[in-house]
């Protein structure tokens, strides 16, 4: 991760002027601010607070980087000292009531950064492409996977579709949801295997008509 060239880059044309660039960096990194922001369980109003102090510091320090390619290091850095610091400011916890992943060093090894970045990214990329998906399969994924699960038959009624048809219309919406251009990346399932049948049996699957 250190040695990316395209962060380096990246970097480097921020650094230079490129307001261009600097909408890259924050559209590629704000997932990895707000995923860490929600460990810390802080309000939406901290999280927003929160994320325009850490890209204001980057705005002052960007030219300070030593290695242009440790940004995602440093932001993730920053952004656990900035929760840190609401968390205490509110008095919310003293140290030792802080959460387990609070009271992590600051300086984190590359790996576990690196780990941070490649699950804010994937949240990032499920719910744009959970958001490209048609009304009729958001609802019906989403009363799939609540919490505590509806019975087919709730479902059935608030849907106008029969018990029946549940199961493959779950599967139709899983393959479109794996198609989405957003998981393109992360969708490497071999052929032949029936992502979206192991998909369905977690989101769905469990129950009986």
């Amino acid at each position: 991760m250190r040695d990316d060239p395209a962060v380096i880059a990246l970097v480097a044309r921020a650094r230079d002027g490129d307001h261009g660039a600097w909408d890259e960096i924050i559209d590629r990194y704000a997932p990895l601010v707000w995923f860490i922001c929600q460990r810390y369980r802080l309000s939406r109003a901290d999280i927003d607070d929160i994320g325009q102090t850490v890209w204001l510091l980057l705005v002052e320090q960007l030219g300070n980087l030593r290695q242009p390619a440790a940004l995602p290091g440093w932001l993730a850095t920053t952004t656990q000292r900035e929760c840190l610091r609401v968390v205490r400011a509110a008095s919310r916890y003293d140290h030792a009531e802080l959460p387990e992943a609070s009271q992590a060093s600051a300086d984190q090894p590359p790996e576990m950064v690196e780990q941070q970045i490649l699950a804010a990214e994937l949240n990032a990329a499920v719910r744009a492409a959970f958001a490209g998906l048609p009304d009729h399969c958001r609802r019906l994924l989403s009363m799939l996977i609540s919490d505590p699960p509806l019975p087919y038959a709730e479902i059935s009624a608030a849907l106008s579709i029969r018990v029946g048809s549940i199961g493959p219309q779950r599967a139709r919406c899983l393959n479109r949801l794996r198609r989405s251009p957003s998981l393109a990346a992360y969708c490497d399932t071999p052929s032949g295997q029936d992502e979206s049948a192991s998909g369905g049996q977690k989101m769905g699957g469990r129950r009986g008509a």
